[in-house]
């Protein structure tokens, strides 16, 4: 009887932490969802803020929950050169135009450029932030690397864009160009990997976080200089595979998907989307690319994998999971859209609602995920105007943050329907996480927990 007790216990104990754990930045089941959420409908500075948290440092990463702690990266300036003597102000420049498709292909880095700030003349501090989820306090700050970045990034984020993996058991933080990192829960460093330096088009910076599945640690380095995927055993660092890719740079992250009890790794590309067996790195199948400047993450259901971009150009393929080899004009494309298809923001998969944005705009899509019929296409969300944010869903609602701060909350149904418009007095661009009766947002100054 008493040995009955503790495994039904045991099982309410998972139960509940499945509810609450958002362990990495697309949340729990990786497609933007948190099933047992019920984060608050509205907010404003003076109302439901449980506590707001100043982040030192520059970064766009998105919050991971584990239990009682949230988890940031960010890059701290040191306000020196590297020999000591001051840095020094810089000033970006005014947001220019993005560049030419195919701009900066190959040999350029440093500073200057399009949406490029100057060259790098501060020592930054890259560091990973354990906050209270209940309190807000700081529990600890790992500072894993202090140097000078080698390359700029792009104005609107910074030398912290990779958000952190968690499964309760080790933290895993990913730098880019400097490493990557396994810590336990208390930011004790158990291994780290130095990649080498990344070569990203048109010194734009980095951005793709490391994906997590079982034993294994995906990492994709897609850059202006030799591509590759790599997976790593998360308890040791050893490295289990390594395979070459020819790609331009991307800023998307790996997609591990299940099928027949055999896992493989989904990754979108400019040139092909790719698959490879999570066991052994070996090609599955691969699929005509996307746009170039690729960016947001897959998300699967109902036997397909929905990959989407929108740079100079509009896709979203619907990929039936199970085939293999060249997939490009098959019939293992189940649908595609071709129009108004999200260049930052990742897709939402609630149910059987596809919810995408068209580029960077306030304008939402939501499809039918079995047929790719549209239930309304490109509507225009009153209340934000630019978004980098990718939409989450929990408690029959809809969440979309907006880069002006206001977030806008709609209901997850076939019909736009907007059930509150709340503002805050900063800007966001990393998405948002949910945790039970929590909501947190990272904007550009503060950390925010919204809650009823």
């Amino acid at each position: 009887m008493k040995t009955t007790a503790i495994i039904l216990l045991s099982l309410v104990a998972a139960a509940i932490a499945a509810d609450t754990d958002w362990p990495t930045w697309r949340g729990p089941q990786r497609n933007g969802t948190a099933p047992g959420a019920t984060p608050p409908l509205k907010w404003s500075e003076s109302e439901h803020v449980q506590w707001k948290y100043p982040i030192p440092g520059l970064g766009t990463s998105s919050p991971v929950i584990w239990g009682d702690s949230v988890f940031i990266t960010t890059a701290i300036g040191t306000g020196k050169k590297p020999d000591g003597s001051p840095a020094g102000v810089q000033t970006p420049p005014a947001d220019p135009p993005p560049p030419p498709a195919g701009e900066g292909r190959r040999g350029r880095r440093g500073g200057g450029g399009f949406g490029r700030g100057t060259a790098p003349a501060e020592v930054q501090q890259f560091a990973i932030l354990c906050i209270d989820k209940k309190t807000g306090k700081e529990r600890w700050r790992k500072i894993v690397k202090e140097t000078l970045p080698h390359e700029g990034h792009h104005q609107d984020h910074g030398f912290a864009s990779a958000s952190c993996v968690t499964d309760g058991e080790h933290l895993f933080a990913f730098f880019g160009s400097r490493g990557l990192y396994c810590c336990d829960m208390q930011g004790n460093v158990k291994w780290e990997k130095d990649l080498g330096d990344m070569q990203t088009r048109a010194g734009f910076g980095e951005g793709a976080s490391p994906a997590l599945h079982g034993k294994t640690l995906v990492v994709n380095w897609d850059h202006e200089g030799a591509d590759f995927v790599v997976a790593f055993n998360k308890a040791t660092g050893d490295e289990l595979w390594r395979k070459d890719r020819d790609e331009l740079t991307s800023w998307t992250t790996p997609f591990v998907i299940e099928h027949e009890g055999k896992a493989q790794v989904v990754i979108s590309g400019e040139k092909r989307i790719r698959s490879y067996d999570l066991a052994t790195g070996n090609e599955i199948w691969q699929c005509g690319g996307m746009t170039s400047n690729v960016i947001p993450t897959p998300v699967s259901g109902f036997g397909m994998v929905f990959v989407t971009s929108g740079f100079r150009g509009a896709g979203l393929r619907a990929i039936k999971i199970g085939r293999s080899g060249d997939l490009t004009d098959s019939d293992a494309i189940a649908w595609q859209h071709n129009d108004r298809t999200p260049y930052v923001p990742s897709p939402l998969l609630s149910d059987d609602r596809l919810y995408f944005y068209s580029g960077n705009n306030a304008m939402l899509s939501c499809f039918d995920a079995k047929t790719g019929k549209p239930h309304y296409a490109a509507e225009r969300v009153a209340g934000i105007s630019g978004v980098y944010a990718s939409p989450v869903a929990a408690a029959g609602r809809v969440y979309l943050a907006g880069r002006d701060g206001a977030t806008v909350v709609i209901k997850d149904g076939t019909a736009l329907e907007i059930l509150a418009t709340n503002k805050l007095d900063d800007k966001f661009d990393a998405s948002p996480a949910l945790s039970g009766k929590q909501l947190f947002l990272r904007g550009h100054k503060f950390l925010y927990c919204l809650a009823e």
